[in-house]
């Protein structure tokens, strides 16, 4: 088999003549021993199998039992068996020698290419799985002209490329093992456009190692993880600069990656560790392979010398570890032989930069999520064997750990005594869980408290101060909030970035979590101080929010988010009039980012704080806070807007905030022209452009719901060209989600479907997540009625996480109700009526918005009870849907829900109809 197919025995050689009876025999001899069904047989002998293909193949095993004596092929009900000894075929004897060790026995079997004279339909699927076996034997046991040969045959092995590159090593040809590597290299990224794999990456390492002296790199017992990036970025760093350091916090991995680059590195390499010594020059000098025979211990100057004449004409890349706590010294010592010896190139790590002309910087951070991950998984299964932690918790932990890589094996360690779930929910007193590290670290690396202990060990006074005052932010901070709120110097808080225990991100300042809890135990409160501030911020923010600014004021506020709400949570517990101001002056900011539900929480929390009576001098903020609260509100909902109007109604003129003007309105529902409930909205609106442009789209709702289409649709176009000409996206995106209502029911589907899409681009540019969910239910309800059903499916789906990612219950009770549309369509009453259920669920009654989707549920539940034949329950929920339409005074609407009642068979169209009831919201 593993050449021309022959057989072999007491007679000697004897071939097979006949090319239909050789590939039978090769093709019984692959399974020797087993039997072989009459189908695979003839499959693979004919590539159009003959009429009669039974009796044709039982022919040509009796001519191949003639051919061949003392050959036993056995008939069986369900095919053919050759009996014989897998041992007795070439192919099977060198698996089992290959098992077994013994690859050069395996690689004298073969005698040229397997199955050389065998053509028929199985024999090239068998050819490919025996060059595997070919190329196992001479990797296995084959010289070196054996495995070039091999290559120059598969030049995109890796796997062949290795085994040359370490055969060539091992015969002294080191040279030419990097120059393979470097083919392969330049190959793999011409036809692939890949980097070599790990396992040729290793070969390559291999080699490295050996070819030149790397004094004192660590050998690692564990992979490396996580850090390929940084690992070709310092390296070719390296290539192009003669000093790189890395600065990071401790414990994010510095030394490993600063080991991992220096292993890999062709040249001569010392590595050394300063982190036990205050003696730099001794210690690198030692390093180096060159100690100070004979020299004074105070010599330093001599020292110096001998290091300097060690290595001014040598080629070497130096590794400085920890240099930290000896900065100055490192400094000095470094910067010196750079100047003096041409072919040193120095890899620093250090907690801050050292300061020399011409240092590149590598910060090390803590790993993304993704590689965070694979390194939990990688340390908890070396200690828990089969470990396979929930995906979702795992990233939790990682998360809360900063990423930093020590956190993160400190913890991965533990899973061999505590379940998971307990190991998250103990990361709140982590430096009491994580205070077991491996014996052999240094006794800074063994428990993540040591970690942080030594950074804090090396600040001074001031620093020390800010870092504890530091802690008082959540999230990241802008220069601004950081120096007012702690009462900073500019210059500390540089000195904290460059010592790793602040980080900057483009123009805002931040503190990992875990150096946080360090830090946090030895600050002063300063959080009354903190929410002051914000709330400054934000009343500073709020004109702007209405105006060209908007966007970049919502990003600035977005990145303040984490501390905003720590200043509200805080307030609420400790101020509640203070909570008051910040939930007022942030009210703008909620709703423009599409903060609702959110919102909602924080306000129903402050009202609770306060009680049922505003605190004097707070009526606005307080009937703010109401209006803000529906989404999540409790009990006497009805109560409550009456109290959110009386409030409102004692203002004298507009409100501080202009957002609660339409705030009032939607908790109110459209007014009647000319009600006293008109007149108070008028007087609630300022002269500000932006109320302007917010009153042409109120008189463009009421007129569309009164059924004054034609004035509707030109007051909302109105309403959105004078938002896009003031900037507010917002706005903007309000007056089209409601031209794409409009122009739905009047069925122009195509307008519709411009419209939602023209309001989700603009909320999109927001990062307004739960309008963007509202926006991409609209677009589905437009394609949804273009007949576009597959279009429609998708935007309720991505409607539905977007909204469940923000909390939006209303929203995702609109993207059920669209479902619902969707399997009526489709026939399936029963999981329509599901869908109806699950929005109803999901939606509050009572209030203006979500009062108006129960009434589109109701009406969907009526189509789906007539399209399933009841029509009695068909016109129950149209009866209920009429209601609800006539309460919120939508005419347009109701009279198109009372077409649809009428058109219900006669015989349940006697019943009485429903007037319309003179109801005003407030009143319910």
């Amino acid at each position: 088999m593993l050449g021309p197919v022959e057989v072999r025995g007491d007679q000697g050689v004897v071939a097979v003549a006949a090319p239909r009876q050789r590939a039978l025999l090769a093709l019984l001899a692959l399974e020797a021993g087993r039997v072989v069904g009459h189908d695979r047989l003839v499959d693979g002998l004919y590539p159009e199998p003959p009429s009669g293909a039974v009796n044709a193949l039982q022919s040509q095993v009796s001519r191949l039992r003639r051919s061949v004596p003392g050959l036993l092929v056995e008939h069986h009900p369900a095919g053919y068996r050759l009996v014989a000894d897998p041992s007795d075929v070439d192919a099977h004897r060198c698996a089992e020698l290959l098992d077994a060790g013994r690859g050069a026995q395996a690689l004298a079997l073969w005698r040229g290419t397997a199955l050389a004279d065998v053509d028929a339909p199985f024999a090239e699927q068998a050819r490919h799985r025996l060059t595997e076996l070919f190329v196992r034997s001479v990797l296995a046991g084959g010289t070196i002209a054996d495995l070039c040969e091999l290559l120059a045959r598969h030049p995109l092995r890796e796997d062949v490329r290795a085994a040359v590159m370490r055969a060539l090593h091992r015969d002294g040809h080191t040279s030419e093992a990097l120059r393979v590597f470097e083919q392969g290299r330049a190959l793999l990224a011409d036809e692939l456009g890949v980097d070599p794999s790990p396992v040729l990456a290793a070969a390559h390492v291999e080699v490295l190692r050996a070819a030149a002296p790397h004094r004192g790199v660590p050998e690692q017992l564990t992979s490396f993880v996580g850090r390929d990036d940084d690992l070709r970025r310092v390296t070719a760093q390296l290539a192009g600069h003669r000093l790189v350091t890395l600065v990071g916090p401790g414990g994010t991995g510095k030394t490993r990656l600063a080991a991992e680059v220096a292993a890999r590195d062709r040249g001569e390499v010392a590595f050394v560790d300063l982190s036990a010594t205050t003696d730099v020059a001794r210690a690198l000098l030692d390093g180096v392979g060159a100690r100070e025979a004979g020299l004074l211990d105070g010599a330093a100057a001599g020292v110096e010398q001998r290091l300097r004449a060690a290595l001014s004409a040598r080629e070497i890349l130096l590794v400085a570890d920890n240099c930290e706590h000896v900065v100055d010294e490192a400094a000095r010592v470094l910067g010196g032989l750079l100047t003096t010896c041409a072919g040193v190139r120095v890899l620093a790590t250090s907690r801050e930069p050292l300061g020399i002309t011409g240092e590149t910087l590598h910060p090390v951070t803590g790993l993304d999520e993704a590689a965070a991950a694979r390194l939990f998984g990688d340390r908890a299964r070396a200690v828990a064997p089969g470990f396979t932690g929930e995906h979702a918790l795992v990233a939790e932990v990682c998360r809360r750990l900063d990423g930093i890589a020590l956190a993160v094996e400190l913890a991965a360690a533990r899973v061999r005594t505590l379940p998971l779930s307990e190991i998250a929910a103990r990361l709140d007193d982590r430096f009491r869980l994580l205070s077991h590290g491996p014996r052999t670290a240094a006794p800074r690396h063994r428990t993540l408290h040591a970690v942080v202990e030594w950074s804090w060990e090396l600040l001074d006074d001031a620093e020390r101060d800010l870092a504890a005052r530091f802690t008082v932010f959540t999230g990241s901070a802008s220069l601004a909030a950081v120096t007012a709120v702690t009462g900073s110097d500019v210059g500390v808080l540089t000195s904290l970035v460059d010592k790793s225990l602040v980080e900057m991100h483009g123009d805002r300042y931040r503190m990992l979590d875990t150096i946080r809890a360090f830090c946090a135990a030895r600050a002063p409160d300063l959080r009354a101080r903190h929410a002051r501030w914000f709330l400054d911020r934000a009343r500073e923010a709020e004109p702007h929010l209405r105006s060209h600014d908007q966007v970049r004021w919502l990003a600035s506020l977005t990145a303040d988010h984490d501390d905003l709400v720590a200043a509200v949570t805080w307030a609420t517990g400790h101020d509640p009039c203070l909570a008051l101001r910040l939930v007022a002056a942030l009210s703008t900011y909620y709703w423009f980012r599409g903060l609702r539900t959110e919102a909602a929480t924080r306000a129903e929390a402050v009202l609770r704080a306060c009680g049922e009576t505003p605190p004097p001098g707070l009526e606005q903020e307080y009937a703010l806070c109401l209006l803000i609260a529906w989404p999540v509100a409790t009990g006497d909902q009805t109560a409550r807007i009456r109290q959110a109007d009386a409030l409102t109604h004692s203002l004298t003129g507009p409100p501080r905030f202009p957002i609660m003007t339409m705030m009032w309105g939607m908790a109110l529902g459209a007014p009647e022209s000319g009600s006293p409930v008109w007149h108070h909205r008028t007087r609630m609106l300022g002269d500000d452009p932006w109320s302007a442009a917010l009153a042409l789209v109120g008189d463009g709702l009421m007129a569309r719901q009164s059924g004054d289409q034609a004035a509707g649709e030109q007051l909302l176009r109105r309403g959105a060209q004078a938002f896009t000409r003031i900037g507010d996206r917002w706005g903007a995106a309000l007056a089209f989600a409601q031209l794409s209502e409009l122009t739905l029911a009047s069925g122009d589907a195509v307008a519709a479907l411009e419209h939602a899409e023209r309001a989700r681009a603009l909320l999109r540019e927001l990062g307004a997540t739960e309008d963007t969910a509202e926006a991409v239910t609209a677009r589905g309800h437009a394609r949804l009625a273009a007949g576009d059903l597959d279009a429609a499916r998708t935007d309720f789906g991505v409607a539905l996480k977007l909204a469940r990612r923000s909390g939006a219950l209303v929203v995702q009770a609109g993207a059920h109700l669209g479902l619902a549309g969707l399997a009526r369509r489709a026939g399936d009453h029963t999981a329509a009526a599901a869908e109806c259920d699950r929005a109803w669920e999901l939606t509050p009654g009572g209030w203006y918005g979500p009062d108006e989707l129960r009434c589109h549920i109701a009406a969907e539940r009526g189509r789906i009870a007539a399209a399933a034949g009841d029509h009695g329950a068909a016109r129950r929920h149209f009866e209920d849907a009429v209601l609800r339409a006539a309460g919120q005074r939508n005419r347009v609407t109701e009279a198109a829900l009372r077409a649809e009642l009428d058109a219900l068979p006669s015989a349940t169209a006697s019943a009485p109809r429903p007037p319309a009831p003179a109801c005003s919201r407030v009143t319910g």
